[in-house]
This record gives structure tokens, sequence and C-alpha cells, in this order.
């Protein structure tokens, strides 16, 4: 039986389920929206591993009989909170019952779509991309400092070609270095920041489901096309096909970092070069799915599906509708 941790108000957990539903493949919800609420979470550590079992009113799930999950966490703000526990209880309801069931899934032996251990690079992006060029990526030049001199000297040895980004998994508007932002770089004395080559081209974001690529090119004018429509730009994807080596680069990274289901972000150059610039290990891949027409849920409900083996059947096509 496949295990399902997510809410059904997020897309990427939504899709995900109605691609099973679309199969006839059977799975179970455990609904983070409303977890622990209605919900049993009961397990111990025996020699063998982990054994107990998940369940609520309307089901239950022995750990043994679970052949794959698939989890998509969602943030503090998108959870209904119990009713008999107070506000200031909360934060630490959620960390106990979160982190009780973070080392269920890491403990499982069955595949686990992603496990915490292969995001934990996501936490810090100089360490993953150096993970990522030894995988065969470029990546562009980088700076990592808290030093205002050493910031200024990497922007005119780019002639002001420059974007800036944080460094962690806090997600952050990727912007381009101008002159307003020279005048704020004695800030970076109190927290580094991460100062990269602007590299053009196009932005292509690929998704690993197992041994499938999938890949979309974003055509935009914006600098961080996720927040192109706030710039009053337009950011439209098509489908594209990947060199061999750039296919097979990617693969690789998704296995560096234990990853069943990955979103790698490249760029490729007006020159046929590509750049690597971060792995995600939890991809909201549904805006790609639905502007490219690519089968990335249909993919990800195959793999889950066949469970361990982690192939799709020969010639199978995930194509159609």
């Amino acid at each position: 039986m496949i295990l399902i941790c997510g809410a059904l108000a997020d897309p990427v957990t939504k899709i995900v389920c109605a691609s099973l539903e679309h199969s006839s493949y059977p799975y179970r919800l455990l609904d983070l929206s409303v977890y622990p609420a209605g919900f049993q979470v009961n397990w111990q550590w025996r020699k063998a591993g982990p054994t107990g079992y998940i369940s609520n009113t309307n089901w239950r799930l022995d750990l043994e009989d679970i052949s794959s999950v698939y989890v998509h966490y969602i943030g503090s703000q998108e959870r209904n909170p119990p009713s008999n526990i107070t506000k200031e209880l909360l934060p630490a309801l959620y960390t106990e019952c979160d982190t009780c069931l973070s080392a269920l899934l890491e403990s499982l032996p069955c595949p686990v779509v992603n496990r915490m251990r292969g995001s934990i690079s996501n936490n810090s992006k100089p360490y993953q991309a150096l993970q990522i060029r030894r995988c065969g990526f470029r990546i562009p030049p980088t700076l990592v400092t808290n030093d205002p001199e050493a910031a200024r000297r990497f922007y005119d040895e780019y002639s002001g070609k420059v974007i800036y980004k944080s460094i962690s998994a806090v997600r952050s508007i990727v912007r381009r270095m101008n002159a307003e932002h020279l005048v704020r770089l004695p800030l970076l004395q109190h927290a580094p920041a991460q100062l990269q080559a602007y590299i053009p081209g196009d932005n292509i974001r690929v998704h690993t489901v197992g041994h499938l690529c999938f890949g979309t090119r974003i055509k935009s004018a914006a600098i961080d096309y996720r927040y192109a429509q706030e710039e009053g730009l337009a950011a439209e994807m098509e489908p594209s096909a990947l060199p061999d080596k750039v296919a097979a680069a990617c693969l690789r990274v998704a296995r560096q970092f234990q990853l069943l289901f990955a979103g790698i972000d490249l760029k490729e150059t007006p020159e046929g070069d590509y750049y690597c610039f971060e792995v995600n290990p939890s991809p909201g891949f549904f805006v790609y799915e639905q502007q490219s027409g690519q089968c990335i849920s249909r993919a990800l409900a195959q793999l889950l599906h066949e469970g361990a083996t982690g192939q799709l059947a020969a010639g199978q096509n995930l194509t159609d509708a």
C-alpha cells in the first residue's frame, strides 16, 4: 500500500493523489493539514526495524504493508490546529509529532520520496554546489562572503553582471545587483550572502523521477522567473529535450543526494553550455506540469506503485491524458 503524507489543499499532493486514483493504485493519505489530530502513528524499534501502524477512524495501515511513501511537508500556517490545544503549545506539539513522523519515514525499508537525509544538502547551497560540480555540471562563479570589500571586488570583476541570493534552504528572490545594492554592502557584516556571476540564457527545470528526466524550458526576461508576474513580465514554459550528457548528469545528481524525485535548476547559455544552480528535494512541480503538458505526476505515481523496483514498465506511454 502506498502512503501519502501531505495535504489535499496543497496542489502538489492533490495532483499526486489524483494520478494514483487515475491509475487505480491504492493509497492511504496521512493528512498533514490536520495531523496529529485524528491519526495515530504508533511504532517502536525492533531488531529488524520499525514495527507498528498508522491509523485514523477509517483505516489502519501496518508498517510492514507500506510499499512506498510520498511526503510533501507543509508550513505551520497551512495547518488546521486541534481545537483542544492552546496557541502557545502548538509549536511544541507540531515539533514533537513531525519529528516522530520524520524518524519513522527515515527508518522504513521501502522507497520514500524523499527521505530527510536526501534533503539536508539543500540547507547549504554552497555545499550542494560542490556536490553538483562533482557530478559533471558547470556551476556559476560564486562568492559567499560577509566582507563588503570582497563583494565589491567580485562585482567589479564581473562588470556588475552579478546576482545575489540566500545560502540556506530559505526561499529568496534572486536579484541582479545594481548601484543601490552597493551602498548596502556594509550590511553584509551582519550575515553572509551568496553572489554569483550572472549566466545568460534560458532557465530549464529538470524533474528526475526514478530513471526518467522531464525537462521544462522557461522563456522569461525576469531574473527570477518564479516572480515574473510581479514585475509585469511573462514566463512561458515548454517541454525541452535534454542532451544525453546533461540528462545523465541530472540522474547522477539525484543519485548523489539519494533523491528518487528531484527538481534540478539549469540554465542553457546561447552557446549551448549548461550550468546547474541547485537541487530541490521536494519540488513543487504542479506549475511545470500544468504549463508544459508533461505527465510528471503520472511517472511519480508509477514509481510509487512499483515500489522497490523503481522502474517504469518497458514501453509505457506516459504522455496519454
